[in-house]
């Protein structure tokens, strides 16, 4: 996507200089900072302190980290301790462990001489792919955001108002985005568009993330505190939603940012579709119930601190909270198959089932 009129991806290779780039999301909106990934702590910092968040892009991170891992320590030991390193950082995305074991299943063979070059190609690869597959997606999207807009047009709207939750634009991917990627598609495509932008505490990935994108754009939208989305659904005033997914269990269930249940309730109770996209590395086939996805619990001074930009434009962080009062910060919940309209892949879009899964997936019938 561009970043004021510049094709950009959030992570790349850079070759003259010998490491990973990547866009370092905890200093936007307010800051446009590239990090670098040089080495095994880097890459596990990048990840566990969310300079790069997003299932899809954390598990291509994840290949890159172990790419740059290897070029420091090759040998069968460090290819096992980087591995296993990098899927401690982040517990629930289960794009971070596909990507490492992908990467095992390809390197492990290999002699040390081959590995860290292997790998590098393997996290390139894995980058294109992930671009592509978004962009699939959203053309699908795409199909599903044109009946909205025709039905409310033929009902006299003159704009289709579009809620999502937290960020699942090009910036949680490699490019194109996940539940953006459709509203790209629509944008382009010259269908009207509002988008109603939950800020998404505590870490507030839609005020900072998602209105940047949206932004950068140029596509209409709005940031509404995380309790006002059910407001606006009884209104009349949300068509549709469409979140994305961490991991999406065999069955269809959802596990996504926190807050992500509650709208999907909003959303059944008011009657409009709910919509959740995703690529096909999301889906977790070893699970058959989002109860049994592991929840990742964050640090609690995310809850009882906050960032922002002083007046004199610096970044500081102030505290919300009393001295002494405690806060639990889970940073994912589950929405059950049964509140999910349809689930939107690269490959087509179909119901949130077991069935409806494998209609698209069918090679998985075969793995029982």
């Amino acid at each position: 996507m561009n970043i004021y009129g510049q094709p950009t991806r959030t992570i790349r290779w850079s070759a003259e200089r010998g490491c990973v780039e990547v866009l370092d999301q905890t200093k936007l909106p307010h800051a446009l900072v590239w990090a670098d990934i040089v080495d095994l702590p880097t890459a596990e910092a990048a990840i566990r302190d969310m300079w790069v968040r997003g299932a899809p892009l954390i598990g291509v991170t994840a290949a890159y980290g172990l790419a740059m891992a290897l070029s420091h320590d090759a040998s069968d030991d460090g290819l096992t301790l980087a591995a296993a390193r990098l899927r401690a950082t982040r517990p629930t995305a289960v794009n971070l462990m596909w990507g490492l074991d992908r990467c095992l299943a390809a390197l492990s063979p290999l002699p040390a001489s081959e590995r860290f070059t292997a790998g590098l190609a393997l996290a390139e690869q894995m980058a294109d792919e992930d671009a592509a597959q978004n962009e699939a997606l959203g053309t699908h999207g795409l199909a599903l955001l044109q009946a909205l807009w025709d039905a409310r047009a033929a009902q006299g709207a003159t704009v289709l108002n579009i809620l999502t939750h937290c960020n699942a634009g090009w910036l949680a991917t490699v490019d194109w985005g996940t539940a953006l990627a459709p509203i790209y598609k629509a944008h382009e495509a010259g269908i009207p568009l509002h988008i109603w932008v939950d800020e998404t505490r505590p870490r507030n990935q839609g005020a900072s993330l998602t209105a940047r994108e949206l932004n950068w754009h140029g596509i209409a939208h709005t940031v509404i505190a995380d309790n006002a989305g059910g407001h606006l659904m009884q209104h009349g005033a949300v068509d549709g939603c469409i979140v994305g997914t961490d991991r999406t269990t065999a069955n269809g269930d959802v596990c996504n940012k926190i807050g992500t249940y509650l709208k999907a309730l909003a959303a059944f109770d008011a009657g409009i579709p709910f919509y959740v996209a995703l690529p096909g590395p999301t889906i977790d086939w070893t699970l058959d119930d989002g109860k049994k996805i592991p929840i990742e619990a964050r640090s609690a001074s995310e809850v009882t601190h906050i960032q922002g930009r002083a007046p004199d434009g610096s970044l500081v962080t102030v505290q919300l909270t009393p001295d002494g009062s405690t806060a639990f910060n889970p940073g994912f919940d589950v929405t059950p198959a049964r509140l999910v309209t349809a689930l939107i892949t690269e490959r087509g879009v179909c119901p949130a089932s077991t069935e409806g899964l494998l209609s698209l997936y069918p090679e998985r019938r075969s793995h029982g």
